[in-house]
């Protein structure tokens, strides 16, 4: 269950993190599912680039496998904690998303990388020009544990939902049909570390993204995207109204 302090800065950074929220059995089983389709269908290599847009072993997505690491977890009690009571809309699939290894790039170039998700582009499953917002939270379960910095990590900038927030009132959902609008971002990125069953929970609208890895092992994560029962409804209204789907953010100090 979260805390009030888990909540409070689920407020004022938009992300918490939920230690060992995943049992080792759960993780051991998705990551079995995982090496196998990897070593059965393998990775063409024209289907890389959607593939890391998207998800790999795009067969698995909707797999028990990959589904209990979502239902068999602590992250739905934490999701009705925010959300409210009745709130959580089914989830049906997972984004499995791997970092392999690679040469250290220019770490200031990188530190341009963060997006928001829902932007299409023409890799992960929506066109240039169209986007969404159909879901209240990420879930980014860790399965593989991250000791430090550079191994993948996934990486947030705090505070961003609510510079976007502003942003977004002024500008208008509108310019994100021009791909991931360009504002000052009140804090640095955070890489996020961790053990195997960790969750990072996300507001949808915080700027995130995925530091490289420099280390010797894939990085392996399951990704959901859960939302609110009315977040279709809503639809960008909750990009000048951050809260409205968070009846349990709103007025904890």
């Amino acid at each position: 269950m979260l805390t009030p302090r888990d909540i409070a800065g689920f407020r004022d950074d938009g992300y918490t993190v939920l230690r060992g929220a995943v049992a080792p059995a759960v993780v051991a089983a998705a990551r079995h599912a995982i090496n196998h389709d990897l070593g059965e269908r393998g990775m063409p290599t024209d289907e890389l680039p959607t593939f890391r847009s998207l998800s790999y072993c795009p067969a698995l997505r909707e797999s028990v496998a990959l589904t209990d690491v979502f239902d068999r977890s602590a992250v739905p009690a934490a999701l009705e904690a925010l959300l409210g009571p009745g709130n959580l809309a089914p989830v049906t699939q997972a984004q499995i998303a791997l970092r392999f290894p690679t040469p250290p790039p220019d770490a200031a170039e990188w530190r341009e990388r963060g997006h928001l998700d829902g932007v299409g582009s023409g890799l992960n499953g929506m066109e240039k020009g169209e986007f969404s917002r159909d879901f209240t939270c990420l879930a980014v379960v860790l399965l593989s544990d991250l000791p430090g910095p550079w191994n993948g990590n996934f990486t947030v900038w705090p505070g961003s939902h609510i510079t976007g927030e502003t942003f977004f009132k002024q500008a208008t959902p509108e310019v994100l049909r021009a791909g991931s609008p360009r504002y000052e971002l009140p804090h640095p990125p955070v890489q996020i570390g961790g053990k195997t069953g960790d969750v990072v929970l996300t507001h949808h609208q915080l700027w995130h993204g995925a530091a490289p890895n420099h280390g010797p092992d894939v990085r392996y994560a399951a990704i959901f995207r859960p939302a609110h029962v009315d977040a279709l409804k809503n639809g960008t209204a909750t990009m000048t109204d951050i809260w409205r789907e968070f009846p349990g953010v709103v007025g904890r100090g």
